[in-house]
């Protein structure tokens, strides 16, 4: 018996789903065993005056 659209899109959203999950799951594992972030908190303040932009 051939399925009909709606089970055809419900199936293809649980695999779709399934991998994304996985894919979060890796990247959750990765970011545990990685090495702690040695940069310091924010960014540097840039030294003298910039160009601005649209100013001749």
């Amino acid at each position: 018996m051939p399925s009909s659209g709606a089970d055809q899109r419900q199936a293809r959203l649980a695999a779709e789903l399934r991998a994304n999950l996985m894919k979060r799951k890796a990247q959750a594992r990765s970011r545990r065993t990685g090495e702690a972030d040695t940069r310091p908190e924010g960014l540097a303040a840039s030294e003298g005056e910039t160009e601005k932009p649209g100013k001749a």
